[in-house]
């Protein structure tokens, strides 16, 4: 069961917030439309009651910037196993939309807009049709489940079906109300395990999968001289840092190069302004050096740029980057694949890079 949160007021004397409750569970919803970073910063709604083939309707559909489906379910008056059934049963029908149809999905819910440009927009980066739809998640939000709807979610995320669910609690302080919000799965290891919902599972082999974005927000010849593999930009793209522990390995991908590297991990994620290198012996702050890329203009902001220490195994150049056909890809900056080509990956990576 989850943690009851309480508020306090900060003071000579503490004082609680009292419980409270919407208007109506509508006005939820109508809120989270308006700004998504209520719920997830990294998210494009895209459609509302979206009228299923199935004629029910979906919540919310989002949209996430590796171009995966969100499947958004307010509890409202379902009782909380029936909400978690719906979802699943709605994911059944987004799995199969085309491009075509997810355009005319966000063209009818944004009255006449283009979803390439819209995505391009938000995310600043290019739609791609071979990434739309290719994985999926469902997120259940509500101010409270059951002890069973819990096992359950906790018992399909730990099995790598990609759902979670989202607390939300408001507050009173005289006339105004406050809302608090709580995930039941840390939304990075529910993100890391989407894969291609095309693809056969098996069990993870312990291997870390790396996507380095090599461009003027970092720089790889960076990462390979001082031992660092880094992101930002959101938390979308950070907070996967967060799943590695000194020890792990990983191998590192630049997106439509190919591999260059593979390390193991000796620290855990950190913010630019925390993160040093050792220069000469010394510990030296990354924003005191010469670097390729200038890690300080994003400094205290939502986007700044998250470092992990690597000790270097093998690296490569950017222009000796190893690519085969069938190679393991994916847009999250850290995962753990379950599919069985990263597998195969990694047996070619390792005669490839001569690492045991």
């Amino acid at each position: 069961m989850p943690i009851k949160q309480s508020i306090w007021r900060i003071g000579q004397k503490p004082t609680a917030l009292v419980p409270s409750k919407l208007k109506n569970e509508e006005l939820l919803e109508d809120m989270i439309e308006s700004d998504p970073s209520i719920l997830e910063d990294e998210w494009l709604i895209i459609g509302r009651q979206v009228i299923t083939k199935f004629k029910k309707e979906i919540d919310l559909l989002a949209i996430a910037p590796d171009g995966s489906l969100v499947v958004i379910e307010l509890k409202k008056s379902k009782t909380p196993r029936d909400v978690v059934a719906q979802a699943i049963d709605y994911a059944t029908w987004v799995e199969g939309l085309k491009a075509d149809e997810i355009s005319d999905i966000f063209e009818t819910y944004s009255k006449g807009q283009n979803l390439k440009e819209a995505f391009k927009s938000k995310f600043h980066v290019e739609l791609e049709e071979e990434n739309l739809n290719q994985s999926h998640q469902m997120v259940i939000v509500a101010s409270e489940l059951d002890d069973a709807t819990e096992r359950i979610i906790q018992y399909l995320t730990e099995r790598g079906i990609a759902i979670n669910a989202v607390f939300f609690e408001v507050f009173s302080d005289g006339s105004e109300q406050f809302l608090s919000r709580r995930w039941f799965v840390d939304p990075a290891t529910v993100q890391s395990g989407i894969t291609d919902h095309t693809a056969t599972k098996e069990p993870w082999n312990g291997e870390f999968f790396v996507s380095f974005g090599d461009d003027e927000q970092r720089s790889w010849e960076d990462a390979r001289k001082y031992g660092f593999i880094s992101a930002g930009g959101g938390a979308w793209y950070s907070r996967t840092l967060n799943l590695l522990k000194s020890g792990d390995r990983v191998w590192v991908r630049i997106p439509k190069l190919g591999y260059v590297g593979v390390g193991i991990v000796e620290g855990e994620s950190i913010p630019a302004s925390e993160f040093e290198i050792d220069e000469n012996g010394k510990p030296v702050s990354i924003l005191d050096i010469k670097t390729s890329a200038k890690y300080g203009s994003r400094v205290n902001t939502d986007d700044q740029e998250y470092f992990v220490k690597v000790k270097w195994l093998k690296t490569f150049s950017r222009a000796e980057a190893y690519d085969e056909l069938g190679f393991f890809g994916n847009q999250n900056s850290v995962c753990k694949p379950t599919a069985p080509r990263w597998r195969s990956t990694v047996e070619h990576l390792k005669e490839k890079f001569q690492v045991k």
